[in-house]
């Protein structure tokens, strides 16, 4: 006889939990490998400064899906890394402009085909098919969320 699955097994908050546990730990594995200190959110303000230089902080802490305070501190530490530059706004002096550093630049050159590999590894056990069905879903699920208010992290 088997064990019953709780409840919470079939739930998509669950599901989407355990899936960006596993995502997570994926790219921490990869970043490991190729002796890279990034974590997800840090690859993704890479590149949307790479898409959108010199956007400001809040800008940027909408466009990644983040909130504004704790975008900071993940900008203080690219800043360290020497990948980020933070200088004032030509448009608002109460702004701060980011952009990536030439160093930022040949990171995020290093980092986009590690990324895009681990993406199929993320989804192991679903045909192609299965897998942009998936991602088309979340996408859905996500922007059906923020028409009705940004939930962040």
């Amino acid at each position: 006889m088997s064990e019953p699955n709780p409840i919470f097994f079939d739930m998509p908050g669950h599901l989407i939990r355990r899936l960006n546990q596993i995502a997570t730990g994926l790219f921490r594995e990869h970043m490991a490998e190729i002796g890279l200190d990034v974590t997800p959110v840090q690859f993704a303000v890479l590149a949307a400064l790479s898409d959108a230089p010199d956007i400001d902080q809040a800008t940027l802490a909408t466009t990644v899906a983040y909130d504004k305070v704790t975008i900071g501190g993940v900008i203080d530490r690219l800043v360290a890394k020497g990948l980020v530059d933070r200088r004032p706004s030509t448009t608002d002096r109460r702004a701060k402009a980011l952009r990536l550093t030439q160093n930022g630049v040949v990171m995020l050159d290093r980092l986009r085909p590690q990324v895009r590999v681990l993406q199929d590894e993320i989804l192991t056990g679903l045909s192609v098919d299965e897998a942009e069905t998936l991602v088309r879903l979340l996408k859905k699920a996500s922007m059906a969320r923020d028409e009705v208010g940004r939930e962040t992290a």
